[in-house]
């Protein structure tokens, strides 16, 4: 059964700004030491508590089941919690993956249009690898099968195919895509784009 301690807190920057996932453990330490508020949700309004405010607070509300007890109390699992002295977004790159090239594309065959499942998918090279291509953001795109076959070791030009968009490196952002079947609580979403993708999920934050 997963620890209490192990649960997910989404992290905010001091601009209310989305920037990580931490375990309750690190969120309740990080409050603990003053670097952070836990952001609590009621009635559509946000309010933010310091620790001793939020042991109180998990006092009066002693019904919250995802909570942690001590010898001298029960203190409640935070979900939110906001950064005291951070007001950047960290410098990362999206992980050149599979999933994330066909999360880029949107499922979506670059040469046809067709939104396909995965396993209807392949990954194509732009300018084929024995024509010097690279297996790069910049030349790796979704093509069904269909595609790929009548493409083959030619260029988009040379088999008479264009590209729906052209292929880049996406941006990174904290995260990109989580689902809300994975994390269905109302607070977070009102944080996270529903369009972004997953990246790198339960990273630890520094302890600076």
């Amino acid at each position: 059964m997963k620890s209490a301690l192990n649960t997910n807190v989404l992290v905010l920057n001091r601009l209310w700004q989305a920037v990580n996932i931490c375990t309750a453990r690190r969120a309740l330490c990080l409050v603990f030491q003053g670097q952070a508020h836990v952001v609590h949700h009621k009635d559509n309004e946000f309010s933010t508590l310091d620790f001793k405010s939020w042991c109180d607070f998990s006092t009066q509300h002693p019904e919250e089941t995802d909570a942690v007890s001590t010898i001298s109390l029960k203190i409640r699992i935070p979900k939110v919690i906001l950064l005291a002295f951070f007001d950047r977004l960290p410098r990362k790159e999206v992980k050149f993956t599979r999933h994330n090239i066909f999360e880029r594309d949107k499922h979506q065959c670059q040469y046809c249009g067709r939104i396909l499942d995965r396993r209807e998918l392949n990954l194509d090279h732009v300018i084929p690898r024995d024509r010097n291509g690279t297996t790069t953001w910049e030349n790796i795109v979704c093509s069904c099968i269909e595609c790929n076959t009548r493409k083959g070791n030619r260029t988009p030009k040379e088999a008479h195919m264009r590209l729906l968009r052209t292929p880049r490196r996406p941006r990174w952002r904290p995260f990109l895509m989580i689902s809300h079947t994975r994390q269905p609580d109302e607070t977070w979403r009102r944080f996270l784009d529903p369009t972004l993708w997953d990246v790198e999920l339960g990273e630890q934050l520094s302890a600076n």
